[in-house]
């Protein structure tokens, strides 16, 4: 592998949102299980599955979230239609009044995670941002730009969003879109993000540096063999390189 010293000084650096700058490399399905867990509803991790990917699935379907929806309203959008197909398909079977109570903690709980994160890194990307030119791309519902208004990241040049322009990760187009908005050669940009499928492959792919947040991944990370320029445990690392 690598090391960053031998990788030329990039000018464009490009960051995933979802896993990456909002939960520092913990994959979204593992830290919403996490709430269900404390929340005692009994099911299990495949049973979670199911209705995590039912509601994916949902979201990327029908028009759900609203451009101007708050990260809670997402989460509360997003952990309702979980919950409710749990109870549709048999594996959960709480009164209506305890199942909206258990949507309502496990949302809050969940914005509160990303928030404390956020807080965490804002201080790092504002710098990143005075030394570098940075964008954001990202598989996200359609409301990207009001939640990083929310969480006071207006620092990015360009957000691509793939909910707006039609093309999702790990397709490497979405981020050759927003190496041609910017007008920065690939061997110039560095990609930054948690998936080795969604982002460090279209990295390779596209011939860009790349920083690998190693966390708690989706399972289906396992199949993947693409070789990051740098692995990275905690995106607050990056000073370290940057």
């Amino acid at each position: 592998m690598k090391q960053i010293s031998e990788i030329n000084v990039p000018k464009l650096l490009m960051f995933d949102y979802g896993g990456t700058l909002d939960t520092n490399g913990i994959h979204w399905s593992e830290v919403i299980w996490s709430q269900y867990q404390n929340e005692n509803v009994p099911i299990d991790k495949e049973q979670f599955k199911e209705c995590y990917v039912h509601a994916e699935r949902e979201l990327a379907r029908n028009h759900i979230i609203e451009p101007d929806d708050s990260f809670l309203d997402l989460l509360r959008k997003k952990i309702n239609i979980q919950t409710l197909y749990l109870v549709e398909k048999g594996m959960w079977s709480p009164a209506e009044v305890a199942r909206r109570a258990v949507t309502e903690h496990i949302s809050l709980r969940c914005n509160v995670v990303v928030q404390r994160n956020i807080d965490r890194i804002r201080p790092m990307l504002s710098e990143l941002s005075q030394k570098y030119r940075i964008v954001l791309v990202s598989n996200f519902y359609g409301n990207l730009k009001t939640v990083l208004k929310e969480y006071g990241l207006n620092i990015f040049e360009t957000v691509v969003e793939s909910a707006l322009v039609g093309i999702r990760k790990p397709d490497p187009k979405i981020y050759g879109l927003a190496l041609e908005m910017t007008g920065v050669n690939n061997d110039e940009a560095v990609i930054i993000g948690d998936s080795l499928k969604n982002d460090i492959t279209p990295a390779s792919q596209l011939g860009c540096k790349s920083f690998w947040l190693q966390g708690k991944g989706w399972d289906d990370e396992k199949k993947t063999t693409v070789i990051p320029c740098q692995i990275i445990n905690d995106l607050v690392e990056l000073k370290n390189y940057l």
